[in-house]
């Protein structure tokens, strides 16, 4: 490169002469005697011109500003082109009917390997060479390999979870402790969007090694209530109000039956069941409307809820 040539003009003047007479010169005057080279080659190195400096050094500065200017240009197109493609090859996955979650992963895929090309363009702009780059990328891929051998296990709890398909995007999933609508299959993460609109991120191999409950896969789900009624009250009639009311909501599927029944007779109460089968959307709105219309019909036909109560016995002395 060109910007060495001064650095490769001054070490051959400062070593060249001193090393020869460093061999040569053996006598206690030697000491002298290289300190006088030294302070000839500095004087000629104070001779140089301004002129000869300019024409030596400009040309190099302007090569590595245009090589900068290059390396801008070809990121920013190159950004440019990477989300074309990407943006074409969705499309082209869509007409072809490809499901979202597919359709994404390859679209993730492609816009990793088009900024991995990128990069190797860029640095055999700034002057690396295909040896060097080879061994560059080598090197750094054995280094990256075991730094990011949990990344490689998501990346294949990825791939794995877009063959099996235990969920898709959209699906409400539970796992563990953690539940939530799945916003997004990544290369290496899955998002959740909880209830209270929380982003959850969970790594692909912890999904793909645990067990996980799709609720939403049959596009139905079965509402399960239970409540209690004293033992005075009437029993025929508390079962006609829950069936009346499970029947009555607008979410419940016509197709299954409700099904009331006597599920327990507790210590201070008989405990009713009630299941209905409502789409999986309105799961949690058929739910909480079925709770409070209970709670009201109750009510109205005088049904007692039992509920825990402590008496006080205060005997005067």
């Amino acid at each position: 490169m060109k910007c060495f040539n001064w650095f490769n003009d001054l070490s051959s003047i400062l070593t060249s002469d001193l090393a020869t007479a460093a061999v040569e010169e053996t006598e206690p005057e030697s000491m002298e005697f290289l300190a006088n080279e030294l302070g000839d080659k500095v004087e000629k190195l104070s001779q140089i011109s301004w002129k000869e400096m300019f024409e030596r050094y400009v040309p190099v500065v302007c090569d590595y500003l245009l090589r900068i200017a290059l390396v801008l240009v070809i990121f920013f197109v190159g950004r440019k082109l990477i989300k074309k493609i990407v943006s074409l090859c969705d499309q082209a996955l869509k007409r072809h009917g490809m499901e979202v979650t597919v359709r994404r992963f390859f679209c993730n895929v492609i816009n990793a390997l088009g900024y991995i090309c990128m990069l190797g363009i860029l640095l055999q702009t700034v002057g690396l060479t295909a040896t060097s780059l080879t061994a560059l990328v080598a090197s750094a891929g054995v280094a990256v390999g075991l730094a990011l051998q949990g990344s490689l296990s998501n990346f294949a709890g990825g791939v794995l979870i877009l063959l099996m398909k235990p969920f898709v995007i959209g699906d409400y999933i539970v796992q563990g402790n953690t539940e939530g609508t799945v916003k997004e299959i990544g290369l290496v993460y899955t998002e959740l969007i909880t209830a209270d609109n929380r982003l959850i991120v969970i790594p692909n191999g912890t999904l793909i090694d645990s067990s996980i409950v799709n609720v939403t896969a049959t596009g139905k789900r079965r509402l399960e209530l239970s409540v209690g009624i004293g033992y005075k009250s009437d029993l025929k009639k508390a079962k006609e109000v829950l069936i009346r009311l499970g029947e009555n909501d607008p979410a419940r599927d016509p197709e299954n039956p409700v099904n009331v029944f006597v599920s327990e007779l507790a210590e201070s109460s008989v405990n009713l069941g009630l299941h209905v089968w409502v789409s999986s959307s309105e799961y949690w709105n058929a739910k909480w409307r079925l709770t409070e219309n209970i709670k009201m019909a109750f009510d109205e036909e005088g049904i007692e809820i039992p509920f825990k109560q402590v008496e006080i016995s205060v005997t005067k002395m």
